[in-house]
């Protein structure tokens, strides 16, 4: 097993790899409104709300995006881009403004202890054993009452899976897509988190929720007749008294579906 990087004295070493950087406007659009709505009652609750934008690429543009979003739910939220590019950082310098900064920093998160962690589309590029691990370092650092939002999409953010996890463990797994362009759900599997895209294989059960998934969502092709959506719901009734979904119909319209985690985590 591969040992942690030790930090250095004072302020922690920046951990982790520079992201590929591939960032799009809008890219992050699904699971940023996940959080807003979702999340409001954590942002709302603890006296500083720090959001944090792990790895944010090349263009600061899906931060700016991220702190737009999440005013609504509390006017003086803070979010912080960190990068382990020092190049980015400083590109992304002149875009700072109220409640927007940028640093340099990875997986420690710079020494802060944020109410939300974003990191998207960040471990996709990590070894799958290497996934725990950097779950604990960031888990490490989260203020009381704190959660990180760790997930992955594809380049236009019309399919992405993203994880919740709390200071202790991972809660759940959120299927998000565009349903006018989905053809299967199994068509997610290419954006599964890092801790299940291997997984995708007999015997797994992410493997098995999304075969179930998919034979749902044949059953109920003649709803195809009145739009995606209606055949996306009919989908998750079909397969909720099989599979603890979490979230309600009002998320599911959206072309979303959460999953309690432990259905789903890795076989041992």
């Amino acid at each position: 097993m591969s040992k942690q990087p030790r930090l250095a004295a004072g302020r922690a070493r920046a951990l982790g790899l520079p992201t590929r950087g591939t960032t799009n406007p809008n890219r992050l659009r699904r699971m940023d409104n996940w959080i807003a709505s979702q999340l409001p009652t954590r942002l709302r609750a603890c006296e500083a709300p720090l959001v944090i934008d792990l790895g944010y690429g090349q263009s600061p543009v899906t931060t700016i995006e991220l702190l737009s979003r999440l005013r609504p739910v509390r006017a003086d939220v803070q979010v912080l881009g960190l990068e382990i590019d020092a190049g980015r950082v400083a590109a992304a310098k002149p875009a700072e403004a109220a409640g927007l900064r940028f640093e340099r920093g990875g997986f420690e998160l710079a020494g802060h202890q944020p109410v939300i962690v974003r990191a998207a589309n960040v471990l996709r590029q990590y070894p799958e054993s290497s996934v725990p691990g950097h779950w604990s370092t960031m888990q490490r650092q989260l203020q009381p009452g704190g959660v990180i939002v760790e997930g992955t999409c594809d380049e236009l953010g019309r399919r992405g899976t993203w994880v919740l996890l709390d200071a202790e463990r991972p809660l759940s797994l959120t299927l998000s897509c565009r349903l006018d362009v989905l053809d299967r759900p199994s068509d997610l599997a290419d954006r599964l988190v890092k801790a299940l895209i291997h997984r995708n294989v007999r015997g797994e059960r992410i493997h098995q929720l999304l075969n179930d998934l998919d034979r749902a969502w044949d059953l109920h092709a003649p709803l195809a007749a009145f739009g995606p959506r209606q055949r996306w719901q009919a989908m998750v009734r079909s397969v909720s008294d099989s599979w603890p979904v979490l979230d309600t119909p009002s998320r599911h319209r959206f072309g979303e579906l959460t999953i309690a985690w432990d259905a789903v985590c890795p076989a041992a």
